[in-house]
């Protein structure tokens, strides 16, 4: 079970410079969104606080993106912005309850057992025994 630290998270988002203006249309958008708080970081970044079973920095730039940002480019942020959306989306997977037993195990192993499955050698009996 996770601790609640680990499901609240705190990220950063990174405006292009270009068009300016950016900040304040962006806070309004996200500090309507439930479950998630925005505030201005800089001159182009905004700092977000949710919880990752409600919200997934993914979705949120996809959002902003959507809405006709322009999020920075650069090849740091590219990496930075990836590792955090892999890290969510495993956390997610992880936070949800296990997918259930479709097959039945022993049936299967005893089926397995019984039939020839091709991990046989095919050398003879009389090659095989060392004499």
């Amino acid at each position: 079970m996770s601790a609640p630290c680990d499901i609240q998270k705190r990220r950063e988002i990174v405006f292009h410079p270009l068009p300016p203006g950016q900040i304040e249309p962006a806070l309004a958008l996200l500090n309507q969104l439930p479950g998630l708080s925005a505030s201005e970081l800089g001159p182009v970044s905004v700092q977000i606080e949710y919880c990752i079973g409600e919200h997934c920095l993914e979705d949120v730039e996809t959002l902003l993106w959507r809405q006709g940002f322009h999020l920075e480019g650069s090849l740091l942020i590219r990496i930075k912005r990836n590792l955090a959306y892999y890290c969510e989306r495993v956390q997610r997977e992880n936070l949800g309850k296990p997918a259930p037993r479709t097959k039945n195990y022993p049936a299967h192993m005893e089926a397995w057992t019984k039939r020839p499955h091709g991990d046989h050698d095919e050398t003879p009996a009389e090659w095989r025994q060392y004499k």
